[in-house]
Parts: structure tokens; C-alpha cells; sequence
């Protein structure tokens, strides 16, 4: 017999024979017999599939004009991101900084750019809203940019505001203001 512990009450069934209820119904002993399962699609489910999941796979038409994947112009490894602000040169704005760096003798002439947006911002939602007035900011000036570049814009806290304000045509200005400042600088030397 258990232990009774100080205060708690017996169950109110304890002691108490089973007995069935209105729900449970007599059930027979007997198996029930196999059939197909019905998680598997049937004979007729796809007619597009190979009834042999081996089966090789059915060779489709070729393209008549193959489309290339342009390649991504972006940065994205830290080591890329560290080489532009080590050795490449930067300029700020009230609302971002532009870092660029000249990458010689490498086969690519094209421009790639990193963004880097700081959790000053705000929530993933706002950073991403920033980064994509950014990036649609500086490729608006892809043709005013030089060949062989990587470059870095590192967003300020006051660019929402100047989003909030101007749009793209507000973080395009900026960018141009940037710009300009290491053609001046350039100029001067």
C-alpha cells in the first residue's frame, strides 16, 4: 500500500475496478486486413513522374537564347569589407560614409559595392527598408562611377530621416555629395 503524504488527498478512482464508458465500443480481436497507404500517391497521382523513382530524368529542350546570370556586384565576404576600409579612402556625409578602395591589376571592371547598416537604425525591417534606398541609390550612379572600385556605404542613424523626408532621390544626393568630395580632394593633391 503507498505512502500517504502529509496533506494530499487519494484519488477519487483509486481502488476503484475499471469500467467501460458510453464511448468505447467492442472492438474485434482480429487484425484489420493490410491495404495500400495512403500517404502514396497512386499509379495515376502524377502523370508527369517517372513511375521508377531511379528512373533517369526526362532531358528537356535547350533555351534557343541562353540566358547568362549577370554576376553579383556586391561585397560580401568581411575579409572584402576590412580590405576597403583598411586601404581604400572614405568620405562622410550628415547621413552616411562612402569608403572606396581601387582594386588594380583584377580582371573585373565591374563596381561592387557593400552596405553596412548598424542596429542604431532600428529593427531588421528598417535596416533592410535602408539598405535597399541605398543600394537602388547607387546604382542610379553606376555610370559616374569608376572602374575597378569596391565600395562601402556605412549608414548614419540620420539617413531614416532623410528617407522618411526625401526618398531615394534624398540618399542619391548624398551620395553625390560623397563623391564629390574625393574628386575635390583628388584635385587639390
Amino acid at each position: 500500500m503507498p505512502k500517504e503524504r502529509f496533506g494530499a488527498r487519494a484519488s477519487p478512482w483509486e481502488g476503484r475496478p475499471y469500467t467501460a464508458t458510453a464511448n468505447e465500443a467492442d472492438l474485434p480481436a482480429e487484425e484489420a486486413k493490410a491495404r495500400q497507404d495512403s500517404r502514396l500517391p497512386g499509379e495515376d497521382a502524377d502523370a508527369r513522374r517517372p513511375g521508377d523513382p531511379e528512373a533517369a530524368a526526362a532531358q528537356r529542350p535547350e533555351a534557343p537564347h541562353p540566358i547568362e546570370m549577370a554576376k553579383r556586384r556586391r561585397l560580401s565576404r568581411s575579409g572584402e569589407f576590412d580590405r576597403v576600409y583598411r586601404d581604400g579612402s572614405s568620405r562622410a556625409t550628415r547621413h552616411l560614409v562612402l569608403y572606396s578602395f581601387p582594386r588594380g591589376d583584377e580582371e573585373e571592371r565591374e563596381v561592387r559595392l557593400g552596405v553596412s547598416v548598424g542596429r542604431k537604425l532600428g529593427g531588421s525591417t528598417e535596416r533592410n527598408r535602408v539598405k535597399r534606398a541605398l543600394r537602388e541609390a547607387f546604382w542610379a550612379l553606376a555610370d559616374r562611377l569608376p572602374p575597378r572600385h569596391d565600395f562601402v556605404l556605412v549608414a548614419r542613424p540620420e539617413i531614416d530621416a532623410l528617407i522618411d523626408r526625401e526618398g531615394t532621390d534624398g540618399v542619391r544626393a548624398s551620395i553625390e555629395d560623397a563623391l564629390r568630395q574625393g574628386t575635390e580632394e583628388e584635385r587639390s593633391t
